[in-house]
């Protein structure tokens, strides 16, 4: 799980599943993050990773097209 604690004071809980580079990488990969778009999103440069609160707060996972990525 992937956990976030949001401004409002909001924690939201969000499967690894949902996004298959965060839950193939090493916990201290998953620790090497930046918030981005003034707190709108989160980046993982070394992961090629980008994902939005706002998309997390809808229960969109990784829309990537590439299903290799998957495995």
């Amino acid at each position: 799980m992937m956990w976030l604690e949001l401004s409002d004071g909001r924690k939201l809980g969000v499967p690894l599943a949902y996004f298959p580079r965060l839950l193939r990488a090493t916990p201290e990969q998953r620790m090497q993050y930046e918030m981005s778009g003034n707190g709108s999103g989160l980046h993982w440069e070394a992961l090629d990773e980008d994902i939005s609160v706002e998309g997390l707060l809808k229960g969109v996972g990784d829309q990537t097209q590439d299903h290799s990525l998957a495995a």
